[in-house]
Parts: structure tokens; sequence; C-alpha cells
């Protein structure tokens, strides 16, 4: 009969877990590299890939933004000539008051003179 130290017990013990870190790290290894390598078949399979779709949205996005920002420089220039328009006509009307007031002037001077010279008739 064979006796079975503690000590063999556990040389044989840490052999054996030794050796399975290494089986289970390489059948990892082995599994990642089957996902990597699936996943680039697959995106040769299909032509596209996220990146590609990012770029694309990106860029649309850009076009989307420029065409919004040249609709608002459009606009904005539409408003400025909309509110030049107004400003002269404001300037106009403002024109045509201050005529119209030199004209009320000059007929109540000249009202005010005529009743002067009525009431001197009048007197006379």
């Amino acid at each position: 009969m064979i006796e079975v130290t503690s000590q063999d017990a556990r040389t044989r013990g840490i052999a054996s877990i030794g050796s399975q870190p290494i089986a289970l790290a390489a059948g990892a290894l082995v599994m990642i590299m089957l996902g990597v390598g699936s996943v680039a078949l697959w995106r040769a399979y299909t032509g596209t890939s996220p990146e590609q779709d990012r770029i694309v949205a990106a860029r649309q996005l850009q076009v989307r933004a420029a065409q919004a920002s040249e609709q608002l420089v459009e606009k904005t220039k539409g408003l400025e000539a909309t509110q030049q328009e107004s400003i002269d006509q404001l300037q106009i009307v403002q024109d045509q008051l201050q005529t119209v007031k030199r004209l009320l002037s000059a007929q109540q001077a000249d009202a005010k003179r005529l009743s002067e010279q009525v009431s001197g008739l009048t007197e006379a």
C-alpha cells in the first residue's frame, strides 16, 4: 500500500489547479478571437460598419446645420430690409408732418393778421 503524504496531496492539488487556469485562459482567448473574427466577417459581408454610419450621420447633421444657418441669414436679411423700409416710410411721414405743421402755422398767422385787419376796419 502506498501512503500519500500531505505534501504529495498539496503538490498534486497545486499542479491540477495550475494547469486549469492556463486551459481556461486559452479557452477564453479562443472564444474572444472567434467573436472578433465573426464581427469582422459580418462587417465584411454586410459592407457596413458603425463608424461609417456615424460618419454619414455626422455629415448629415453638418448639412442640416449649414442649411439652417443659411435660412437664418436669409431671414435676417429679409428682416433688415423690412426694417429699413419701415424706417424710410416713417421718415417720409415725419417729413410730411413737419410740412403740415409749417402750413398750419402759416395759416394761423394769416388768420391772425386778417383778424387784426378786420378789427382795425371795424374800429375805423
